[in-house]
């Protein structure tokens, strides 16, 4: 199996290139700090942030120069930014968040179309903040409902390949050290779900969400290319 992933330095995307890796994939990984995993012959990587979209299309290159098809491609890397008001959020925050949440997935997007790679199988990790928009999540929630859509819109442009932006739930990761160790759920109340989710069965580990999301990875497929779907859900 060959897979691209994005931000496999930690969180979801380190988890699931163990778990490729433990399954004898091939794993092109890129992230801004690069991923930890040592040794392993299965694994090409390449440092790359993901919020500098005009070194991509060349990193790409790079990366994948020895490839010839991909069974699955990870949208994976994001950044959540600062949990408060809208009209406390800067502009060019904004503008930062859009870059790695969405136009650098756009810009992975149109190379792999360019580059007339095959792929089998697109996976966009969005999040439930997407369509539930709640009070504090302002720039997050608007970037990763601008990411459902593009994989919508990109569905009708790889007719060959099935586009998913997939919600994986919960995830204990460093995001949560932030969310629960530091936010106010009074100012937040949405907070507080994840205050008393953690440490529980209901906000998994990195390896067990990407286990999760390797197995229903055939369920998605089932679904209308460009559908938006959360694990939760299913």
């Amino acid at each position: 199996m060959n897979v691209f992933i994005t931000g496999n330095s930690s969180g979801l995307g380190l988890g699931l290139t163990e778990a490729l890796l433990e399954n004898d994939a091939t794993v092109w990984g890129m992230s801004r700090r690069g991923c930890p995993v040592k040794d392993n012959d299965g694994l090409r990587d390449r440092p790359q942030d993901l919020g500098d979209i005009n070194a991509l299309p060349e990193s790409m290159d790079r990366l994948l120069s020895d490839c010839l098809r991909l069974d699955l491609v990870v949208l994976n890397a994001g950044v959540l930014g600062r949990i408060q008001a809208m009209h406390e959020t800067s502009t060019p925050d904004l503008e930062h968040m859009m870059r790695v949440n969405v136009w650098a997935n756009k810009v992975i997007l149109d190379w792999l179309i360019e580059r007339q790679l095959p792929v089998e199988q697109v996976v966009a990790i969005s999040s439930g903040a997407a369509i539930n928009m709640n009070y504090g999540w302002g720039g997050y929630s608007m970037t990763k409902s601008s990411l459902n859509d593009l994989i919508q819109l990109y569905a009708e442009e790889m007719p060959d390949s099935h586009l998913t932006a997939y919600a994986p739930g919960l995830i204990d990761t460093s995001m949560q050290d932030y969310l629960c160790g530091e936010v106010s759920s009074e100012e937040y109340p949405s907070v507080q779900k994840l205050k008393d989710a953690r440490n529980t069965e209901d906000m998994p580990g990195p390896r067990a969400a990407a286990d999760k999301l390797l197995e229903v990875l055939g369920e998605l497929k089932d679904l209308e290319s460009g559908s938006f779907v959360d694990v939760r859900k299913m």
